[in-house]
């Protein structure tokens, strides 16, 4: 064989091994790619569920607070009604702000607490005993913190 020959069969070899290490590295590159948007994309799907999660965790709050905020406005309320109905003293400016502080509770919810604070609104209406009344607070605060103990979120 002569030099040519060799040479040719050397620079065609040269380039064939060449063409298919540089096919082979193509497809690595192109799977490596493939592999790195997956695992991006996952990464992205990740970042958003906890991005959702902590809006969910934020609303549960806040909904919460607001139902406590309208509880202790509604308690406080109930609380001025039930020294003026005992007293005397007073009780019209409590007897115009009981109703709105109930419907405040009923809007917040949820059912059974909204029905505690009826009792208690219901009991001043009928002129109940102050032992009644003080019943009916103790079972509307039992029922508020219950419905305000963290859990799997407000209804």
């Amino acid at each position: 064989m002569s030099e040519w020959a060799i040479a040719l069969i050397t620079a065609g070899a040269a380039i064939v091994g060449g063409a298919v290490t540089g096919w082979y590295s193509r497809s690595a590159g192109i799977r490596q790619a493939e592999a790195a948007r997956l695992a991006g994309e996952r990464q992205a799907e990740a970042a958003l569920e906890t991005v959702r999660m902590t809006l969910r965790d934020q609303a549960a709050v806040r909904v919460l607070d607001l139902r406590r905020q309208t509880y202790v406005r509604f308690l406080h309320t109930a609380e001025r009604a039930v020294t003026a109905a005992r007293t005397g003293v007073g009780g019209e400016e409590e007897a115009v702000a009981l109703p709105s502080a109930l419907a405040e509770v009923a809007l917040e919810g949820p059912p059974e607490v909204y029905a505690a604070a009826r009792q208690i609104a219901d009991g001043l209406r009928r002129n109940a005993r102050p032992d009644d009344l003080e019943d009916a607070k103790e079972a509307f605060i039992a029922a508020a913190q219950r419905c305000l103990r963290p859990g799997p979120g407000p209804e």
